[in-house]
C-alpha cells in the first residue's frame, strides 16, 4: 500500500491591484466586473473626466474605491487601465511606464505617437498589453508574423452614425445622415488611417502592431447605411497559411463607434493575468 504524498503548501498570493484611467463606456464595464470579482485582482482606483459622476457610480459598488487624478493611479496600483478620451492617454501612460507598471491602453491609435513609451518600459520593466479590442483573431496574427506575411488587409464597414464624429468626416463636413448607399471614405494604409480618423479606428492599429506593422497593412474604412453592426473583415496571405476573419460588432447604446465587446475583451485580459490556464498563444 502505498503512501500519498503531502501536498506542498503554498503562501498565497497577494491579490493584482487594478486602476482605470477612464469611467464611460468601456471603464464602467471593467470596473463594475472587478467590483463583482475577478480571482486575484483587485479594484483600487478610478479616475475620471466628470469626477461627480465617477463618484455617483462608485456609490453602487459593493467595494466602492477612491476617484482620483490621471497622474496618482500609476502610483496606486500594479496594473493601469487606459480607457480615456485620446488627448488624456499620456497622463496615464507616461506615469504607469515610468513605475513599472502593467499598462493596458484602449487609445491603441494615439500609443503610435508615442512609441518611445515601448524602449521606455525596456529600462523601468513596465509591460503594454494591448486587449484584442472589437477585432478577433490577433493570435493567429502574431503567429504567422513569425514566418513570412505577404499581405494584410482588413475592411471595416460602420453604420454612418458611428462616425459622425469622426475628425476625417467633421473636418471635411460629409453629411452622413444622408446616405443612402456605402461610401469609401478611406483607402490606404493604417497609419494614415489612425491620423485621420484617431479615435475609430483602434482594431486597426492593434491588427498592424500584431502583425507587419502599420506601414505595410491595408485598410478601408466605409460608412454603410446597410449595416448595423461595426464590421470588420480581415484577410491574411502568409507562407504558412492564409486565413479571413470577419466579426460584426453590436455597437453600445453610449458610444455607438465602441462595440460591446471592446469592455469583455479587457475583462478577458484581466482575467489571463492570473488564470490557472491560458487558451491560445
Amino acid at each position: 500500500m502505498s503512501a500519498s504524498l503531502p501536498a506542498r503548501g503554498l503562501p498565497p498570493r497577494a491579490p493584482i491591484t487594478v486602476a482605470i484611467g477612464g469611467l464611460g463606456t468601456v471603464g464602467l464595464v471593467v470596473a463594475r466586473a472587478l467590483d463583482a470579482g475577478i480571482a486575484g485582482l483587485v479594484l483600487v482606483a478610478v479616475s475620471a473626466r466628470d469626477e461627480v459622476k465617477a463618484r455617483r457610480n462608485m456609490a453602487g459598488f459593493k467595494n466602492p474605491v477612491p476617484v482620483v487624478p490621471l497622474g496618482r493611479l500609476a502610483d496606486l496600483a500594479d496594473v493601469v487601465v487606459e480607457c480615456a478620451p485620446p488627448e488624456l492617454f499620456p497622463e496615464i501612460a507616461r506615469p504607469a511606464i515610468e513605475q513599472g507598471r502593467l499598462f493596458v491602453p484602449l487609445s491603441v491609435t494615439t500609443l503610435l505617437d508615442h512609441m518611445d513609451l515601448v524602449e521606455r518600459a525596456k529600462l523601468t520593466g513596465a509591460r503594454i498589453m494591448v486587449p484584442t479590442g472589437a477585432l478577433l483573431g490577433l493570435d493567429a496574427v502574431r503567429a504567422v508574423a513569425e514566418g513570412t506575411v505577404h499581405s494584410v488587409t482588413m475592411v471595416t464597414r460602420k453604420p454612418p452614425k458611428s462616425l459622425r464624429s469622426a475628425k476625417f468626416v467633421v473636418e471635411r463636413g460629409i453629411d452622413l445622415d444622408a446616405l443612402k448607399e456605402p461610401v469609401k471614405l478611406y483607402e490606404g494604409m493604417v497609419r494614415e488611417a489612425a491620423a485621420l480618423f484617431p479615435a475609430n479606428v483602434n482594431i486597426a492599429v492593434a491588427l498592424g502592431l500584431a502583425g507587419i506593422g502599420v506601414d505595410r497593412t491595408r485598410y478601408e474604412i466605409w460608412a454603410d447605411p446597410g449595416v448595423e453592426r461595426n464590421t470588420h473583415a480581415v484577410k491574411v496571405d502568409s507562407d504558412s497559411t492564409r486565413f479571413e476573419m470577419t466579426i460584426a460588432n453590436i455597437p453600445t447604446k453610449e458610444n455607438p463607434a465602441t462595440g460591446r465587446n471592446t469592455a469583455l475583451s479587457v475583462i478577458a485580459l484581466l482575467r489571463r493575468l492570473t488564470a490557472p490556464m491560458v487558451v491560445g498563444s
